[in-house]
């Protein structure tokens, strides 16, 4: 049987779907993951890189985007930084703690 999809797959989607909410359509170029522990969590560490049309719509998802609500089933995001665009492409780094 079967887990489901992992949280780097969890939160492509999610934030494609959220970008899509927003009017905003966005291609993911890049994703990329590193499993991540401390003394008391298990995740990941995250690195997506997505590409969408140049406007106000897409300033503001991703102004808000590191404070709204991106549900991930069994997996919460602990932090999400949304970097500055280079040669159209923006980056965001995230971190998931697994629920437990």
């Amino acid at each position: 049987m079967s887990r489901g999809p992992d949280a780097a797959t969890l939160l492509v989607r999610a934030l494609a779907a959220s970008a899509a909410r927003a009017g905003v359509p966005v291609v993911v170029t890049l994703a990329d993951s590193t499993r991540w522990a401390s003394a008391t969590f298990t995740g990941g560490r995250h690195r997506v890189s997505l590409a969408g049309p140049a406007g106000a719509a897409l300033d503001a998802w991703l102004a808000a985007l590191p404070g709204s609500d991106v549900p991930l089933r069994g997996h919460l995001i602990a932090d999400l930084v949304v970097g500055a665009a280079q040669d159209g492409a923006i980056p965001i780094e995230a971190l998931t703690v697994e629920e437990r």
